[in-house]
């Protein structure tokens, strides 16, 4: 197993197929970034499969896609099946905007992907039009209905929850995925890159005590996918809402996942700088036992906690180019 220096088990590999989007979220990308990494850096498919492989022997256990917006990235399904039929691998997901996810939703099922994420910030059009910079919301819901229809499960719903832009919409966000099976998951926004940090963060601890009055729900203790939501479900179990809570109330020491990013850069940490670079090891020439050996190697550049409430200006870079 891949273990840290400060005891914890590392089994969750977030792998960025593309840190390109078709929308530019305020909190994420800057309208005019110009920025991205040149394709040819990008890994390719048997690069990344090359890197997931090691990560399973070592015991990573689950993987999700992310980007930027992964399904801009062709041949994203084939991908994904490929990795879904790595020994040793028991859940593959997908973070999407869900912007394409109605042409994708039935390739994404064939191909092994079992549950997905859905950035949906708001149910108001042009709430989303500002936040996103396009017309967006009918793309959106009419992927989630496909996503729904292809059994794909579960659906969660990631909403970053924002001062003065979509915190009046929250119980109504609430009510939506509890009606349609969804499982939302409440976000505080980070301090990630210039567009971060001109977001104001929204505390929800207050937000769960009326979430909790409003719907009756009640503190769950089933794990829900690895990730580092604290959830609430409903006293018939039918639903469940979930906290992300990186600024108020830190889960550091729980952390159980790294980054890839499409360069094949390992990001050790959302809030600090530590990273570790895979691509000239996988076009150098270096055989297997050097790339576990260096992969244990970027494991014990991981810090103890990251300083968003201590230093909100340190990372510069954004979260699109992180991996999600």
């Amino acid at each position: 197993m891949l273990t840290d220096r400060f005891g914890r088990t590392i089994d969750y590999l977030r792998v960025s197929v593309t840190d390109r989007c078709d929308l530019r979220c305020t909190y994420c990308l800057p309208q005019d970034f110009k920025g991205f990494e040149e394709p040819p850096h990008w890994l390719t498919q048997d690069e990344i499969v090359r890197v997931v492989r090691a990560f399973t022997r070592m015991g990573t256990r689950r993987v999700r896609l992310t980007g930027g917006e992964p399904l801009t990235r062709g041949h994203l399904p084939e991908l994904a099946a490929r990795l879904a039929a790595l020994p040793g691998l028991r859940d593959l997901s997908l973070s999407t905007n869900g912007t394409r996810l109605a042409r994708h939703a039935a390739a994404l099922k064939a191909a092994g992907i079992s549950r997905i994420n859905v950035s949906l910030d708001s149910l108001d059009r042009s709430c989303m039009k500002g936040i996103t910079g396009r017309d967006c919301l009918p793309a959106i819901l009419a992927g989630l209905e496909a996503a729904r229809a292809e059994g794909l499960a579960p659906i969660k719903i990631n909403m970053v929850a924002m001062r003065g832009v979509n915190e009046h919409e929250i119980e109504e966000m609430a009510a939506f995925c509890i009606a349609r099976g969804f499982l939302l998951r409440l976000i505080e926004a980070m301090p990630m890159g210039d567009t971060g940090r001109a977001t104001e963060w929204l505390d929800l601890g207050p937000v769960r005590d009326r979430l909790v009055q409003r719907f009756g729900l009640v503190p769950q203790a089933r794990e829900l996918g690895g990730g580092p939501a604290r959830y609430y479900s409903t006293a018939d179990g039918g639903a469940s809402v979930g906290f992300i809570t990186p600024m108020s109330q830190h889960f550091c020491a729980t952390c159980n996942r790294v980054r890839m990013s499409v360069d094949g850069t390992l990001y050790l940490c959302l809030g600090q700088e530590e990273k570790f670079e895979l691509r000239p090891l996988l076009r150098g020439g270096a055989d297997d036992v050097e790339l576990e050996r260096a992969i244990r190697a970027a494991i014990e550049l991981k810090p103890r906690e990251h300083d968003f409430t201590r230093q909100p200006e340190k990372i510069v870079r954004f979260m699109s180019q992180t991996g999600g």
